[in-house]
Order: structure tokens, then sequence, then C-alpha cells
């Protein structure tokens, strides 16, 4: 059978130029009447493919060889001197190269002359890669005997290493090897065989040295070319693993975390290099693994999504010819492949006729078993038989481990050109309708499933490379480091946390995946979501319930994510303790926060359960989490007003404090004995005495007590002032100390009258001397807020607010109230000037200048009875633009206090996150709060200026 034309002749100039320099040849050499009878079938070859030129130009004796023996006799002839190989790697080195050159040259001939079908193509690739292999390897095992490494005979009927073997696996492994595709082993060794043939050689680390030396033999380019790249990471988790794999860690890692892909993997897998009995024992072994008998409904649906992932679009959407990647893209090779792969797991175990490694006889297994139609089957054979040579074609224009048609006209002519097609517009149309074809009726399989693509599109994490479609995806979907994210993907899916480590964890997970993905890249800002989320999902001690709830909570779940992306305050406490997810399972996490939750009797009851000082601690901040947890999220979520978040902060410190002053007194008793008739109050100022805190908030306080001057506590005889500074001291630590379950609040008792010199507890009597002969307006104005939050007497407490009454409503003749708070005000913004429009507190017209007015007008009337509050908005009541500005800026101010630890700038934020400030400030955009904002504050510094007016010099 002579060679027959494979298309029209690209370029007549290229063709002309090339006949000129193998007519010369042929002519001196006495064959050219070979040439010129081959010439018609040659000529759009060599005018499309430079590649396939240069092989012919350079070996022209094996062109005529082919011409005048056929390419059956001389691949019998290539294999039988790969074949015949000896000695070391030096030795065979370029040999291999030059017999991998007329293999190329002699292939690409028979497969575009039409004298080899797709079969004998890839039949003839594989085989030679086997070949080859073996040669190279035993090139490798002769070096390491004349090392005295290797002891073994080089006969041994084990093979040159005994112990060491390869798996062909993939397209190699099937027998389906493309044109300049790279050969996929995975290498093993059995210890027990191995160690005794080696001499003073660690066995590890010589395997990994004949792993190293043989892909270099193998891929290294010399000026010969090269003989096949080699890939090593079809082996279990190949990135923590060295690049042989012991076979007794192997079998325990495809037991216990092996994956459903790395099944599909095996199905093509062949025993093929090195010790043949062990690795038939090895893959003889991996059967259950591969082949289940019975599979439960979870498992069924964790093979679907090999396919699922792969995201299917409408019929021709967004396929073009022009850079079609015919392999991975959609519409390609792999579509069809994984149509018979995932029916083959599930239907496999039990029917071993469907185990087919080759794609277009396991097709035809399940037409004849009934599982796909003739239609399909037809359809899908032929499809794979065009596109696989169509793969071929593209990779023999330059020889290149490319599987996408060029961009470039003019390239994708050559392609067209060795496809038989001259006209590029309909090859392209061609080529568009295979793939259209393809993609249609990948989407048909499972139809109706849960999809676990995205919107975004396909979301592949099999295999152990990236996924240029999932890359692509990933950047569409705003991810700044696809590659680190896929990567970080696949990790999970190889059970490297707790979450995934069991069989079921890593079932749910490939669900979640996309899901999870599609909800970042939706919050605007995936990349801050996505690393506050690994923390979380690493940090997980089971991943089951975790994985199924979000599943089954789409709500929970898009609020969590939420949570990951616009809150970094709330992320970490997720991150750093994963069971604060809990309380969001709790009835009571949905519930207003203006309703009691119980949280006082909750925190008292566990603190005195815990049995000591520290247990209390502990056991205060776990419940303190869980419910700071919940008020973060429905301060964000827009579930509670800033009025009532900062009820909800406050009532979360006081049933902190009424929790851990019992216990502080306990442990100071423990130590000092008791002070009969003494008692004591705590007293909270600024926000958490005018109940008005944030996240972000720390505690202001004071403790007052009283006690008969004589006592002394019963154990070490401390007197009152010592008694209840212990007593401060330890509540400061029981309130501020970071424990296992981390801290609480930031303590400042800087408030305390005499905080400077003063003791750190007061008598209360003190306190009244210090208001009536020493007191300044600003700690008058601070004394506004002033509450009692815990006493260890009720009627201690009543006392302690009488007093704090009196303090503030005796009158002070001569004291300019106006001016001093004016001149505090001042001296603050000198001192603390705000930091920018978004300083909500210090900014001119911000919420200091709203309290200072409060707290001022409060003193100026009390004296005759005027209104004494706490809250900042009710001393507000006759001042509008002030009240005003304060609400706003409080709203804005929780939203942010809850997502951020520190002071942001909004306009630097995502957009779904300003768009949330908005909502709070009840604007419709963020332009329009900005705007708002700043009209409010200038009408609330003008009202300032109007309660406070300057101070002059001299005044």
């Amino acid at each position: 059978m002579r060679l027959q034309p494979c298309g029209p002749v690209l370029d007549a100039d290229a063709a002309a130029r090339a006949h000129e320099r193998l007519t010369d040849v042929a002519t001196e050499a006495g064959w050219s009447s070979d040439l010129e009878a081959a010439w018609p079938a040659l000529a759009p070859v060599f005018a499309a493919s430079p590649y396939l030129f240069g092989l012919a130009r350079r070996w022209p004796e094996q062109l005529r060889l082919l011409l005048v023996e056929g390419p059956d006799v001389r691949l019998a002839d290539v294999l039988s001197r790969t074949d015949a190989l000896t000695g070391g790697a030096d030795d065979v080195r370029v040999p291999l190269r030059r017999l991998k050159g007329e293999l190329h040259l002699l292939t690409a001939l028979a497969d575009l002359g039409g004298l080899w079908d797709l079969d004998q193509v890839t039949g003839a690739l594989s085989r030679f890669a086997d070949a080859s292999a073996r040669a190279a390897l035993s090139a490798v095992a002769h070096d390491q005997r004349e090392r005295g490494k290797l002891t073994s005979a080089p006969d041994d009927p084990r093979g040159p290493i005994p112990g060491l073997f390869g798996l062909a696996m993939g397209k190699h492994g099937a027998d389906e090897l493309n044109y300049s595709s790279d050969i996929d082993i995975s290498l093993f060794w059995s210890p027990e065989v191995l160690e005794p043939v080696l001499d003073g050689v660690e066995p590890q680390r010589f395997v990994d040295r004949i792993a190293h030396a043989f892909s270099g033999l193998m891929q290294e380019r010399t000026g010969d070319g090269y003989v096949f790249r080699v890939d090593l990471r079809l082996r279990p988790d190949p990135s923590s693993t060295p690049p042989v794999v012991a076979v007794p860690f192997a079998l325990t890692y495809y037991e216990g975390v092996g994956q459903n892909w790395e099944r599909a993997a095996f199905i093509k897998a062949r025993d093929m290099l090195g010790d043949e009995a062990e690795g038939q024992a090895f893959l003889k072994a991996l059967v259950p693994f591969i082949w289940r008998r019975s599979l439960d409904y979870p498992a069924i649906l964790d093979i679907q999504s090999i396919k699922r992932q792969i995201h299917v679009h409408k019929t021709g959407e967004g396929l073009e010819a022009a850079g079609a990647n015919l392999k991975l893209g959609r519409g390609g090779i792999r579509e069809i492949e994984f149509f018979a792969q995932t029916q083959q797991l599930i239907l496999g175990g039990r029917d071993p006729v469907l185990r087919a490694p080759r794609t277009i006889d396991a097709l035809a297994a399940l037409r004849d078993a009934g599982h796909v139609t003739s239609d399909v089957c037809t359809e899908l054979t032929a499809a794979y038989v065009e596109l696989r040579g169509l793969e071929h074609r593209v990779q023999m224009l330059d020889d290149e481990q490319t599987h996408s048609l060029p961009a470039d006209p003019t390239r994708r002519s050559a392609v067209g050109a060795l496809a038989g097609e001259g006209d590029l517009s309909a090859f392209d149309d061609r080529v568009e309708t295979l793939l259209v074809n393809v993609n249609r009726r990948y989407g048909e399989l499972f139809e109706g499933e849960e999809q676990l693509s995205s919107p975004y599109g396909s979301l592949v994490f099999t295999g152990v490379e990236n996924d240029p479609e999932t890359l692509k995806t990933l950047a569409h979907m705003g991810f700044s480091e696809p590659g680190t994210v896929a990567d970080t993907i696949r990790s999970w899916h190889h059970g490297r946390i707790p979450a995934t480590r069991s069989a079921r964890g890593r079932e749910l997970f490939t669900r979640l995946a996309p899901r999870l993905l599609t909800a970042m890249a939706d919050t605007g800002t995936a990349d801050d979501a996505f690393r506050r989320f690994a923390v979380f999902f690493a940090g997980l001690s089971a991943g089951v319930q975790v994985q199924a709830l979000f599943l089954a909570q789409p709500r929970l779940f898009d609020l969590v994510v939420g949570v990951m992306a616009f809150a970094p305050r709330l992320a970490r406490t997720l991150g750093r303790y994963p069971a604060a997810l809990d309380s969001m399972l709790d009835a009571r996490f949905e519930r207003s926060i203006d309703e009691d939750s119980g949280i006082v009797d909750i925190m008292a009851s566990e603190a005195a359960a815990a049995g000591d000082f520290e247990g209390a601690m502990n056991a205060v901040r776990r419940t303190h989490r869980d419910q700071k947890f919940r008020i973060g999220i429905q301060t964000l979520t827009g579930r509670a007003g800033p009025e009532a978040a900062g009820r909800a902060w406050t009532a979360l410190a006081d049933a902190v404090m009424a929790a851990l002053a019992p216990a502080a007194m306990a442990e100071t008793e423990r130590q000092g004995g008791a002070l009969p008739g003494g008692a004591v109050a705590v007293v909270a100022l600024g926000k958490a005495g005018s109940r008005e805190m944030t996240a972000s908030s720390d505690l202001d306080l004071m403790t007052l007590y009283d006690a008969p001057a004589e006592m002394v506590s019963d154990a070490k005889g401390w007197v009152p002032g010592v008694f209840f500074s212990r007593f401060t001291q330890r509540l400061i630590a029981a309130l501020s100390a970071h424990t296992a379950e981390g801290g609480l609040y930031e303590v400042d008792m800087r408030l305390r009258p005499g905080a400077a010199k003063g003791p750190v507890s007061l008598r209360l009597s003190s306190l009244e001397e210090y208001y009536a002969t020493e007191g300044d307006t600003w700690e008058f104005m601070a004394l506004t807020r002033a509450r009692v939050v815990w006493a260890s007497d009720p009627a201690f407490a009543g006392q302690v607010e009488a007093k704090l009454e009196a303090i503030l409503r005796r009158p002070r003749p001569g004291a300019d109230i106006r001016g001093d708070a004016r001149r505090m005000r001042d001296l603050m913004a000198r001192e603390r000037p705000g930091h920018g429009a978004w300083d909500l507190k210090l900014s001119p017209g911000g919420q200091v200048d709203a309290e200072f007015v409060a707290q001022a007008g409060q003193l100026l009337t009390a004296a005759d009875g005027g209104l004494l509050t706490v809250s900042t908005l009710d001393a507000l009541s006759n001042q509008p633009e002030l009240a005003e500005a304060w609400r706003l800026q409080q709203a804005l101010n929780q939203v942010m206090a809850a997502a951020f630890d520190d002071k942001v700038d909004p306009t630097v934020e995502p957009e779904r996150f300003r768009q949330l400030l908005a909502e709070a400030g009840g604007q419709s955009d963020f332009p329009a709060l900005e705007a708002h904002l700043q009209s409010i504050r200038t009408s609330a510094r003008q009202a300032f200026e109007t309660e406070l007016p300057p101070v002059r010099d001299g005044d």
C-alpha cells in the first residue's frame, strides 16, 4: 500500500525547497524514483510541518527504508534495535534518541499517509515507550552494578532491579499514547525484595536516585533530541512523597485516602517496567480499591462528580476552533474519557467486562451491556478518533506537547492541511461542530444531577496538575493566584486536613468546593475569603458534620463565607475556635438580641460550677466567644440596629462581670480570708457605662467599697483597702488575661479619681470627698456615664448609685462647665486629631463632639433637677443635629467594629462591604453614604460650636 496525500499543499515554496534538498540526497544514493513516486503524499506533510521535514532531512536513509519496506517492517526493526541496547546510560543515550526520531517519522507518515489507523498509531508509540523505558532502566541499573551498589545479576528474572517496578498510567497504560505525549509512570518498590540486593546504600535514597537517573536519561534534551518526557506524579500524594513509593505505604494510602479520580486513573494502569511479578501483585492488591462491588449513594455521587465538575454550556456557547484545547477544553477528549470512566467505576465492580482500559473499547463494552445507546457509542467513538487525529496533527507541527489548536490562522491552516482540509473556515466549522456535539453528549450523562461546576466555568480538581480551564475559571472569579487556590483545594481532596481525612469528608467536600468558590467569588473579595476560610477549615477536628450542615443550609453557608470575606474579626474567631460555629446551630442564635437569652444565668452557673478561678475564667470565655460571634453576625447582617447592638454588647459585658466578680471575690477570700462587714461595687464608665459598646470596646471601670475601718481579713489580716485592691486586681486579670480559651476585654481604670497615684480601689467616702474638693469638669463629665454593674451586696449597690447621683447634682458655684468642656475638646483635637474622614469618633462633627455636648449639658442642669442619664441619645433629645450624627456614626461604628479589629478605611474595602455600610447608614449606595455623612457632620459641628463656643484667650 502506497502513502496517500493527507491534504492540500499549504505552502508550495516550502514543498519545493524540501523536494530540492531531498532529491539531491536521493539521487546520490540511488532512490530518487522512490522519492518521486511518494512525493504527492510527502509534499503536503513537509510543507506544513518543519519538524517532520527536519527528521527526513537529517535521516534520509530512514525515509528511504520506510518508502521501500513500509511502516510495519520499520516499526519491528526499531523495536528490535531498542530491545537489543546494552550497557550503561552513556551507551544508550544517543541510540535511544535516534530511534525515537525514526519512530516519529515513520509513525507520522503512516498516519498522515493513510496506512495506519488510530489504534496502530497509538500502539506503535506506546510499544516504543515500553521498550525505551525498559532499556533506560536496564542502563541505569547497569551503572549501579558497576558502582557496586546493586548486587543482583543483570539477567535476574525479577528484572533489572529486583523489587522495583513501574506502572504505565494514563494513555501510556492503555496503549493510547499521542504523538508528542509525555509518559506517566508510577514507580514503586517492595522492601523485602529490594533490600537484600543492595550493598551499603539506604533503599529509599537508592530508588530515588534511580528515578532521577531514569527520568534524566529519558527526557534530557541533547543535540539528538529526547526520548520521552517522564511524569512521575501519578503516585500517592505526589507533593509530599518521594518519587518512588514503598508498596506498604502505597497500599495503605489507596485503601485509606485514595480518591475516585485515582481509581479512574488505575483503570488504565499496566505493569510495564521492572519487576513484573511485584507489579502484577501490586495491581492485584488494588483491585478492591479500583473496582468496588458495592457503592453507597454518596460514593456514586462522588464518582459522578468527576464528570459534573466540568461546566456544560448551552449549545455552541463559547466554543471556537481558534485556541481550542482538544484534550481538556469543552467538547474535548477528556469529556469522552470521563464519560466512559465514571460509568466504569460505578458499574465495573460487578461487571468485569466493563473494565476495558482503552476508551474506545470501554464505550463498546458499555454499549454491549446496555448502558449507552448504539448512537451515542458510535458518535463518541467517531469523535474520539477525530479528536485524537487532530491532536496528533497539532503536535506534528513542531513536536510540542500541546493539545490546543493554534490561535494563529496560518498555523491552524497547517493543522487543517494535515487533516485534509484546505479551507480554514470550513476546517474551523468542522472542529466547532465536533466540540459542540461532544459537549452535548457529555451534558446528557447524569443529567438532572447536582452540578459541581460553577456559573463562572469548570472547576476540576482531579489529577496531579492544574486544569487549564479551572485556572481560567478561578482567575475569572477574582482569585489573584489561581494556581495556589487550585493546589490548596487539591490538597484538601487528598485528605491532608482532618476535615477531609475520611472518605465521607472527601465526598462532601467534592460537592462543597464549587459552592464555596462561587460564593467567595460573589463576595467580590475572593482572596480574603479563601485565605480566612482555609484557616477555619484546616482547624476543624472533623469535617463531616460541618460540611453536611453547609450543604443542607445554604443560607448559613453564605453567611459564613460572607464573614470570611468582610469580617476578619469574626473570621479569626472561627479560625481559632471552629467550635464557635456550633453557636449558629443553637435555636437562640437567630433570636433578637434584645430578647433575654438567659446569658447572665448561664455564665453565672458555668463560672460557679467550674471549681476554681482559672476554670471560671475559661468557662466564661467560651460562652462569651459564642455570644460575641452571635451579636457580631446579627450586627453585620442588619438584624440588630446600632442601639440594639450597643445594648447587646453591653449586656454581654455585664454578664461577664457578673460571673467573674464573684469568682474574683472567692479567689481573694481563698488567699487572704473573708472580710466581715465589707462590700464592694463594680462601676462601669465610658461606653460600658452608657450601654453603647461595640465589638471593639474596652471596659472603663472603677471599684468602690465600704467596710469598718478596724476590720481585717480572716486569714492574712488584710485591711479593707488592701483586700479590695486585691479583689480589683483579680477582677482585672479575670477580664483581661489571655488563657487557653482566649481573651475578653482590655480594662482601663484611668477614669477613677486619683488614677495616676491613688489606690486601685476607692472607699466610697473618698470618692465623695474627691469630687467635693478636687474633681475637674472632665471627671464630672465622665461620671455622667457611671453605672453599677455588680455589687457584693444589693444594698450597697443602691448606696453607690445614690452617691453618684448626689455628686453630679451637687452645685458647683463658679464652675465654667462650657468653657472647661470646650478647652478639653480643643486639647484632645490637638493631641489626638482625627485620622481622616472615617475616624467616626474624633473627626469634627464626630461622636466625641456629640458626647461632650451631652455630658456638659447634663452637668449644667443637674443641680436644678435636670435629666441625668447614661444614654447619649437621651441626653441629646433637644439636640437633633448632634443626635442624628451620633446615631449614624454609631451605626457605622457597630458594623466596622464587628468586622475589623483595627481602624479601616472603607473606601478601599470591597464593594459588597461598602454597600453593607451604606445600608447600615440608611443610604442606597456608598457614594450617597459619604455625601450624607459629610453633610450631617457639618451640621453636627455647627451645633457643637453653638453649645460649646470657642474660649477666648484669657477666659
